[in-house]
């Protein structure tokens, strides 16, 4: 039951933040060009802040100004968004908070699978995000990567989602959270990014539904459907399933040392919420499988119902054949001997005799008797 509540909480809580960045009008953290892939970009920043004791001192919009900042608050951190950095961007911060090239070439390759790795000072996540689309029932699937140190935390998103403003405007509001430092924003990251995939299990889970109706109607686009939702199924569990692996990671890491009991408590209870979420997606991909397998079966069985009528016809038709036949064969002798004496030659052995009409007769009987007798024999008739 507590596990439930919990459950329960995380949705309503999921459910708050969407309904308050829908009624404020937010839009997700992104540069102005991100909707036209086209338009030129000249700032990668989508947003930057310079925080002191949990609150946001200044917002640099360059990256030598957030560098100049930082200089200047030895107690301060920075909280820097980036979205699509180009090569010369990253090695600018690169060479500022001593990133990892490693990290720093993932980071703009991109496309990389969830992980967790630790390079001397800086921590490096990349986590993949979902949400489902209600108009097309399909999951959109994003990436972020984040490096996270002492004094810093570096966000690079390659995809719209996940919405970054949520975290940050949620954090700022309780600047005591904040204070916490880097720490806090990594939990703030794992707990969006958690949060999100329900919606997604749930959508999967309707459109599960609604194919499995499907499967008993004989729709010809249910083996498409049900592909395609395997695929994302499957792409959703590649995204999920290393979570708890990183949150792992996580709790044992130093950039968590000095976090509190609440913290480790927020982190435990993103854990359960994870696993539930491991499991749940774990039957949606057998459950997928288990409606193939009964499509499968439904269209076999349909395909024998087809071939079981067509053969019922074939055999009536080779009935009726035999019985046309046996009835062609039960005339045949009758017809050869009118036909024969039905040629009017003048010289023919039997016209003269006074008992060729009454033999040709008899004849005729006898014979389409017997051939009526043996083909009732065999059924023919």
């Amino acid at each position: 039951m507590a596990e439930q509540s919990r459950s329960t909480e995380r949705l309503l809580r999921t459910l708050r933040r969407r309904t308050g960045a829908a009624a404020s009008g937010a839009v997700e953290e992104s540069p102005a060009g991100a909707a036209d892939a086209t338009a030129p970009r000249t700032n990668p920043i989508v947003d930057a802040g310079i925080y002191v004791a949990g609150r946001r001192i200044a917002t640099p919009t360059s990256f030598d100004e957030a560098f100049r900042l930082l200089a200047a608050h030895p107690d301060a951190f920075a909280w820097i968004g980036l979205y699509r950095p180009r090569h010369a961007e990253m090695e600018a911060v690169a060479a500022e908070f001593h990133l990892s090239p490693l990290a720093v070439e993932d980071t703009l390759t991109a496309h990389q699978r969830p992980k967790f790795e630790r390079y001397e000072d800086t921590l490096f996540l990349v986590l993949r995000a979902a949400r489902y689309i209600d108009r097309s029932e399909t999951v959109d699937f994003g990436e972020v990567h984040a490096f996270v140190g002492d004094r810093f935390v570096i966000t690079v998103r390659h995809s719209e989602t996940p919405d970054l403003t949520r975290i940050r405007r949620e954090l700022e509001s309780t600047p005591s959270m904040l204070a916490k430092g880097p720490s806090v924003v990594l939990l703030g990251l794992l707990d969006v990014i958690v949060d999100d995939y329900l919606p997604v299990v749930l959508g999967i889970e309707n459109d599960i539904d609604e194919i499995e109706t499907q499967v008993f109607t004989g729709s010809s686009r249910v083996s498409k459907r049900i592909y395609q939702l395997s695929r994302e199924v499957i792409d959703f569990q590649r995204a999920v399933r290393p979570i708890k692996q990183i949150i792992d990671g996580v709790r044992g890491d130093r950039v968590f040392a000095s976090a509190g009991e609440r913290r480790r408590q927020e982190l435990r209870d993103i854990e359960d919420h994870a696993i539930a979420l491991i499991e749940r997606v774990d039957v949606l991909r057998e459950t997928l499988k288990g409606t193939l397998d009964l499509h499968i079966s439904l269209q076999a069985q349909r395909q024998n119902e087809e071939v079981s009528h067509m053969t019922a016809a074939s055999l009536k038709q080779a009935e009726d054949s035999r019985r046309i036949a046996a009835w062609a064969g039960v005339l045949f002798v009758p017809s050869l001997v009118t036909g024969t004496y039905g040629m009017n030659f003048a010289h023919m052995p039997e016209l003269s005799w006074a008992w060729g009409y009454p033999f040709a007769v008899v004849l005729m009987l006898l014979t389409g008797v017997g051939m009526y007798t043996v083909f009732k024999l065999k059924g023919w008739l």
